[in-house]
């Protein structure tokens, strides 16, 4: 039901309350049997044996498994352990690694106010929120959480920020007596509170018209919770490539069986033989050391203030195309700021960002002192006494309790070197006119500041306070205000408007003795003006130069708030995210269209303004129909589903709400946008370096499996056994892939235009570098085994001389191969052999292991191996040189190629 078209009246008839009494405790108990309690349901949280079971649905796993276990069946209870500890480590260390535990509900549930004061029976109670239903009379007061959705009855001077809702960085004056017929946005509708919104100021009394639930935040509690969980591109590209491997090494798997038994061989061998294949094709090392350079890139991110709650999102920042940002609190400081003011006939710039009361004044861009502009003390002392805000201290970190305007005044005035403390000690309040949203202005009385005279100083809207006025400060002497005059300060505040600027004008009036009547028609008239000040929730001072850097790596930012749409244009005109052809719109300009047609506004479309949580999600949908990469960042309760929705959410670690924080992926500790550039150029290092990897190790597998499927097709003897290619595959390789995986970025990362998102890991370039690599390994090791098994030497057991021969040269020629897979594009000498020194580790780490398997005598055994000689070994480095020299040749005819083009 739309509580806040109906009259109060209706109100009160269709939820059955006596305004003057309240709900009785027996209605309220029946009300919470037929409602429920005012709390939001939280989700099961998924079981730890579903989550490890998830880690072994993985086609290359299962294959894995099924080997292992026909293995063991067969007799090979060596080959099966080895298999199945493989298995069973990578899906703990994924498991240990992520972690991420599902806690919006949780989050939002907390943000309730924990009490709230009620009229029940007759009289004022405080009762747990949880408690409240339909019906209930509360009642409102500054600093209050709202407990639930209240439909307004009186309200006094009562201003409620919505900002973590809505977006809209200044808290809304509500007025109960609002009337409203047609359709108005949440952020506009004067006569209804929001649950989880703040009093800032003023009072007020509600009825409950929702809760739990029902209630706005319940909406986005439920747009969460029903939101699936989608797969990242990278979970998506590894799943996909899984499953063909998985394919293959099945068919492959057949197809040598079928060929090893047409030749006579036996049953079992040739069992043997294609379990061996499967250990060849599937590289068992790849899902730990995706994991683990994940992790390794997690741990990078946190010491850059992001920290990545879900492993893979790591790589997800990569591919971003577009940002989706809010504007308060994250673009800007969510800190109402003075940045102009009009006094004495001259506009003056004040400096400094957010509450901390620092930064100068400035006339004809020049810094003047108080004494420069007589009126300047005279404004600023009336903006901190008609005040009711404070400036607080902590440890350097300066906040505002009251409200954010006249917190803005606050520190104003402290920036000239005057405290509202000290101001009130000299000039002490004796009478106030509050604020209330008919007359838009405030006044309160003092004496002394001109001696032994009361002086009545206001603060309003400026037409209003304009138009209450009949004499002007000029430079210290009180002149009559001429229409000419009126004009120059009404330009003046259409200007400031125009950039987006809110306008407070300030006046005051003289009196001989405290004025017996204190009404507004008797006060606040024929007053004094002195000036004009325009403020602005500033944008970030970082963040400009972050946009620039965005787009330099093609990626979109674009601004989503509740806030107005002046406002939202100058401040992203400002940051240049509003460029030039580019457009920008109103959020309720979506509810009428149809998904495609908002797939064509998002693409030319840079700032969307006064939008509502449903609309957040539209645009991101949209862009994701698009095909483009979207991430979301937000700190409020408003941006959570859309940042679920995203590709990426990331919240806020310091403004940003509970919710926020629980529904993101990645979390900036330090609020600032610019984090968020650190964070993606990491992201395409870490999506590079996994390229790299995989494609090592798919060389290195496919060269394996070509040396048995050819050593079958000529009918010669296997030359590997299962345990010593899982000892290569898991061992050996790995070591040398995860040190790829950590290889310093290209310099030029930030340079390219985000990639395709449909693009496969394995793109064409890689996949012809992949398929050279893999037939020059096969090419080398199956010439030194056939050599081997003809040139027995001083070996008792050809065929395990020749394995072992083939073994050593496969070893060396991957790993001597690794190096030349630390770039597509530059040669080892330009790289230099030593710049990742982690590959040198991993290397001399992984000849380490080969030497133990091959002569220490219970391994040798093991695996089959025998000693070699010093012949031999010249063979096989000579050997293992090949793929090496072929892959630097190619980069060679590559490079010439691309300068032809």
């Amino acid at each position: 039901m739309e509580w806040y078209k109906l009259t109060k009246e209706e109100v009160k008839s269709e939820l059955d309350v006596d305004l003057s009494k309240g709900l009785t405790s027996t209605e309220a108990e029946q009300r919470i049997e037929k409602y429920g309690r005012n709390q939001l349901h939280e989700e099961d949280s998924k079981p730890f044996i579903k989550k490890l079971a998830e880690q072994f649905l993985d086609p290359m796993i299962i294959i894995l498994m099924i080997a292992a276990i026909i293995s063991g069946v067969m007799g090979e209870v060596v080959d099966s352990v080895v298999i199945l500890a493989i298995v069973i480590v990578n899906a703990f260390l994924s498991l240990s690694q992520e972690g991420k535990a599902e806690k919006a509900i949780a989050a939002l549930k907390k943000m309730s106010s924990p009490t709230v004061k009620v009229l029940r029976d007759g009289d004022s109670m405080e009762i747990e929120s949880d408690l409240l239903v339909p019906g209930d009379v509360v009642i409102l007061e500054t600093g209050d959480i709202v407990p639930a959705d209240l439909r307004l009855f009186e309200s006094s001077n009562l201003k409620i920020d919505e900002s973590s809702l809505t977006g809209e960085s200044v808290a809304v004056e509500k007025q109960a007596d609002a009337q409203y017929s047609e359709d108005v946005g949440i952020g506009d509708r004067g006569n209804y509170a929001y649950s989880a919104s703040i009093v800032t100021y003023g009072r007020g009394i509600g009825v409950v018209t929702e809760t739990g639930q029902n209630t706005e935040i319940g909406k986005i509690a439920n747009a969460i919770s029903e939101m699936e969980d989608e797969q990242t591109p990278l979970q998506k590209k590894l799943a996909k490539l899984s499953k063909v491997l998985g394919i293959l090494t099945v068919v492959i798997c057949f197809i040598i069986f079928g060929v090893g038994i047409l030749y006579g061989n036996e049953y079992f061998e040739m069992f043997m033989m294609a379990i061996s294949l499967a250990v060849a094709a599937i590289p068992e090392g790849l899902p730990a050391i995706v994991t683990i350079v994940l992790s390794i890139g997690m741990n990078n991110m946190a010491q850059k203030n992001a920290i990545v709650k879900k492993l893979l999102a790591v790589e997800t920042l990569g591919t971003t195309t577009f940002i989706c940002s809010d504007k308060t609190g994250t673009l800007t400081q969510n800190e109402m700021t003075v940045t102009k003011m009009f006094l004495d006939g001259k506009v003056i710039d004040v400096t400094g960002t957010g509450y901390e009361p620092e930064g100068k004044f400035l006339y004809d861009e020049k810094e003047i002192k108080e004494e420069d502009f007589k009126s300047l003390y005279t404004l600023a002392s009336i903006g901190a006494l008609t005040n009711d805000s404070q400036l607080k201290n902590q440890s350097g970190n300066y906040t505002i309790m009251g409200d954010p305007t006249e917190g803005a005044l606050v520190v104003l005035s402290q920036k000239l070197g005057h405290s509202k403390e000290d101001l009130n000690a000299k000039y002490p309040r004796m009478e106030e006119l509050p604020f209330d949203s008919t007359r838009k202005m405030m006044t309160t009385f003092h004496k002394n500041f001109i001696e032994d005279k009361i002086v009545s100083f206001t603060k309003g809207a400026p037409d209003i306070v304009l138009a209450r006025s009949n004499r002007i400060l000029i430079d210290g002497e009180i002149k009559d205000l001429t229409d000419e005059m009126r004009k120059e300060v009404l330009n003046k505040n259409v200007e400031f408007a125009q950039n987006a600027l809110r306008g407070l004008a300030y006046a005051y009036d003289i009196h001989d003795s405290f004025p017996q009547d204190i009404s507004s028609e008797k006060i606040e008239k024929d007053m004094i003006f002195v000036g004009l000040t325009g403020m602005i929730d500033p944008a970030r001072p970082e963040v400009k130069d972050a946009i620039k850097e965005c787009k330099r790596a093609g990626i979109v930012p674009v601004m989503i708030t509740g806030d107005f749409i002046e406002t939202a244009k100058a401040i992203a005109t400002e940051l240049g995210i509003l460029g030039e052809g580019e457009k920008a719109i109103v959020g309720s300009d979506l509810n009428n269209m149809t998904p495609e047609e908002i797939q064509e506004v998002v693409k030319v479309t840079r700032v969307f303004a006064r939008v509502s949580p449903e609309n957040k999600v539209q645009i991101v949908t949209a862009l994701k129909a698009n095909g483009e990469i979207a991430a979301m960042t937000g700190d409020g309760v408003n941006d959570a589903p859309a940042i679920k929705k995203a590709d990426i959410g990331i919240a806020m670690g310091i403004t940003g709400t509970d919710v926020s924080k629980s529904t993101a992926e990645v979390i900036l500790t330090d609020d600032n946008f610019a984090t968020i550039v650190n964070a993606v150029e990491e992201g395409r290092i870490i999506y590079a370096n996994i390229k790299k990897f995989v494609a090592f190790l798919l060389s290195c597998n496919i060269g394996e499996i070509l040396v048995i499927f050819i050593s079958i097709i000529l009918n010669l003897p296997s030359p590997f056994v299962p345990i010593q290619l899982l000892w290569l595959n898991l061992v050996t390789d790995s070591f040398p892939a995860l040190a790829l995986g950590v290889e310093r970025g290209e310099s030029d990362v930030m340079d390219e235009p985000p990639r395709d998102p449909e693009e496969p890991i394995l793109d064409r370039e890689l996949t012809i570098t992949l398929i050279i690599q893999a037939v020059s390994i096969a090419a080398a090791t199956l010439g030194v085994y056939v050599y081997a098994l003809s040139h027995v030497g001083k070996h008792a057991d050809t065929i395990i001389y020749a394995r072992t021969m083939a073994y050593a040269t496969l070893i060396l020629a991957e790993l001597f191969r690794s190096y030349s897979s630390r770039s597509m594009n530059h040669n080892i000498w330009e790289i230099g052999v030593f710049s990742n020194i982690r590959l040198v580790q991993a290397t001399l780490f992984s000849l380490f292991l080969m030497a133990v398997v091959m002569y220490v005598p219970f391994l040798e055994e093991l695996f089959h191996l025998t000693d070699l000689y010093f012949i031999d070994w010249v063979i096989v480095i000579a050997a293992s040189f090949i793929p090496l020299v072929i892959g630097e040749v190619q980069k060679i005819i590559r490079f010439k190629r691309k300068n032809k083009e």
